[in-house]
């Protein structure tokens, strides 16, 4: 049971107290097991709650920015090498005290996850598939030499993080409380190595629907001239590294009148160089293409081959679209295809939608595709902002997030 206490000064232990270690050069790059029995693990009974005394005005719906405001709460956990994961703690939202030797702001040890509550009808919070945040995000900081964690655990202090913020949820549909999980190594050291310690913290931002108006379909400038992710790297890892590189190539595009740019792979396959299709800004990418010989339509998205990120809408668009498409005569593939194939399709009218999908928007038709000086159409009349199954996967997805699609396993009620 949470129990109330002083407000703490969040401040790492590890910065107060820096442990002095040291590391053969050739140490191994495995992430730090934080499943070892020795250490302790995230023992959610022993959360500690310090509610603010200056609670938050609330801003109308109308004026929400998406990660400008904030609710009156922050979630912390600390992690030692030498002691595992120390109590958690609910506390007024605060800045962080951090030593200008820290680890993380040199090398960049840091991974997020990005997650919703919502409230449906009844007023209910409810949660969408935090599971897979979980899974992700210590799929992350394993990569980076983080220590993982349980996830069940995490959820359960994320629950009553909500409950006690819910009022900073709105009830009106397609609005939610962004939910931002982060952690980052800790240690004060210049040396590079395994962090021996960390925070994992959470904090929330209420937010409205991303197309406030109704959708508006954007424009892609396909990019090879940069690249997002390669074989090997860390594309499928929710890096903050990963997505300061992109702002310049997406200003780029944006100074030509695109909105985003579409991810291209270059590889030579038979002597042939193909650009391959990945993502689309910070969003997987779906595209709905004609058989050529059959007719048959197919949902087809680039597939996780490592430098894909493992959207947690992508894997509810490919779930939904098996149980729902495939017996109305569709095709769902998860496969690599290239532009040459997408070019194809739109010239001979077999392109009939393309669209990115991801928490902030669910999904984000895609009009036009510009590509080696020309402009690609997606298949969009003139006259409309999304196509049929972009609306489709809208409207399933989001009766599931507000609890409208009664008992579904993906809506997680607090």
């Amino acid at each position: 049971m949470a129990t109330l206490r002083a407000l703490p000064r969040i401040t790492p232990r590890a910065i107060l107290r820096p442990q002095c270690l040291y590391r053969r050069p050739n140490s191994s790059l495995a992430a730090p097991d934080a499943s070892n029995p020795k250490l302790q693990q995230i023992d959610a009974s022993k959360l500690t709650i310090t509610k603010t005394t200056t609670p938050k005005e609330l801003i109308p719906h109308d004026q929400l920015i998406f990660g400008r405001n904030f609710s009156d709460h922050m979630l912390s956990l600390e992690w030692t090498s030498t002691h595992g994961w120390l109590a958690p703690n609910i506390t007024p939202y605060q800045n962080l005290s951090l030593d200008p030797a820290t680890c993380v702001l040199h090398y960049a040890f840091e991974a997020f996850e990005g997650m919703k509550a919502y409230k449906d009808k009844s007023g209910n919070v409810r949660l969408f598939r935090p599971d897979m945040n979980m899974a992700r995000l210590n799929k992350s900081v394993a990569r980076i030499a983080l220590p993982t964690f349980d996830g069940p655990a995490f959820i359960e202090l994320i629950k009553q993080f909500c409950q006690l913020d819910s009022r900073f949820i709105p009830s009106a549909r397609g609005y939610s409380l962004y939910l931002r999980p982060n952690m980052i190594g800790t240690q004060r050291t210049l040396g590079v190595g395994p962090p021996g310690s960390a925070l994992l913290y959470l904090i929330a931002s209420p937010v409205g629907p991303y197309y406030p108006t109704g959708f508006k379909a954007i424009s892609l400038e396909a990019t090879t001239y940069a690249v997002r992710a390669w074989p090997g790297g860390v594309g499928a890892s929710k890096l903050g590294a990963n997505y300061a590189p992109c702002i310049v190539p997406q200003m780029q595009a944006a100074a030509r009148g695109f909105q985003q740019n579409l991810w291209l792979f270059e590889e030579v396959v038979d002597g042939r160089k193909e650009e391959y299709v990945t993502e689309v800004g910070t969003m997987n990418l779906f595209a709905c293409i004609k058989d050529k010989k059959t007719g048959q339509p197919e949902l087809v998205t680039a597939p996780l081959d490592g430098t894909i990120l493992e959207g947690v809408v992508r894997d509810s668009i490919l779930s939904l679209a098996r149980e729902r498409l495939v017996p109305e005569g569709w095709k769902v593939s998860e496969r690599r295809f290239h532009m040459r194939e997408v070019c194809e399709a739109a010239e001979e009218g077999r392109l009939m939608e393309v669209f990115g999908s991801g928490t902030a928007a669910v999904v984000s038709p895609v009009r036009s595709i510009g590509y080696n000086g020309g402009l690609i159409s997606c298949g969009l009349p003139e006259d409309k902002e999304a196509g049929p199954v972009t609306q489709r996967m809208k409207d399933w997805i989001e009766g599931i997030q507000y609890g409208e699609e009664e008992g579904h396993p993906w809506s997680w009620k607090i």
